[in-house]
């Protein structure tokens, strides 16, 4: 009986391994400790009501809220637009790492690997910002500030933001946006791996519209998307010494063994 079942056993390891089963259950793992720690912060809204004034306030002096005014009134200016820039907003994030992440996973590991250690530093970074300095969006300033910003995905679509479970919900996550940053590290990632007319185009393209679309729609400020960026990049860069080094590291203690 022993003989027929340890073969078996080893048989479907091996398989999940290959489907990715086991990396399927880190990372889903990962996203929902990422949502919910982030939702720690959701009864702080003063502070984050008053951080987002002094960005704003910030951004006024930089000449760059009055950009983002003007973003929203071009989106705004065609109903086409305002619900093509809500879809990048809503489909161009999680449903399109999903995508990505499984054509890097079957078919260029390498990447994979780099992509998920680039995400997971991100939002680690990203999550501590979250609990340390919480931040309402530009949609959510309080009156008379809110009469300077258009809340799109509900003008428009009538997106409930709270489609979520109650527990991953926060909407003072504004700073950094890795909604924006996130889309960069998939863009870099697309471009690296494709390395044709078609893979440029579309990860210089993905990001640009995410851009417009987080600032049009309301729930972020430039500043965020500077500090996502920021964020990516950092994470980005963490994950190639990863690869770079954790994989000699871990050669010289499997020889020493």
């Amino acid at each position: 009986m022993a003989a027929r079942v340890v073969p078996a056993i080893s048989r479907t390891l091996r398989f999940v391994n290959k489907v990715g089963g086991v990396e399927f259950l880190i990372v889903g793992v990962a996203f929902v400790f990422y949502y919910l720690v982030r939702g720690f912060v959701v009864e702080r809204t003063f502070e984050a009501t008053s951080r987002a004034i002094r960005i704003l306030e910030l951004e006024q002096s930089l000449g760059l809220w009055a950009w983002e005014t003007k973003m929203q009134a071009w989106v705004m200016s065609s109903d086409v637009l305002a619900h093509l820039f809500n879809n990048i907003y809503v489909y161009a994030h999680f449903p399109l790492i999903i995508i990505i992440g499984l054509w890097l996973f079957f078919f260029h590991r390498e990447r994979y690997v780099l992509l998920r250690n680039a995400f997971l530093i991100s939002g680690g970074i990203g999550l501590i910002i979250f609990n340390l300095l919480p931040m309402a969006p530009p949609r959510l300033l309080p009156w008379p500030l809110s009469d300077q910003v258009v809340d799109t995905m509900f003008a428009f679509s009538r997106v409930n933001y709270d489609m979520q479970p109650a527990a991953f919900v926060n909407h003072y996550a504004a700073m950094p946006s890795l909604h924006f940053g996130w889309n960069l590290l998939l863009g870099i990632g697309i471009i690296w791996t494709m390395r044709n007319f078609f893979g440029i185009a579309f990860g210089v393209t993905m990001p640009a519209a995410m851009f417009v679309a987080v600032v049009a729609t309301g729930n972020h400020f430039i500043l965020d998307v500077i500090a996502g960026t920021v964020v990516a990049l950092i994470g980005l860069g963490l994950a190639l010494l990863i690869q770079r080094y954790g994989n000699r590291l871990w050669r010289r203690a499997n020889s020493g063994l």
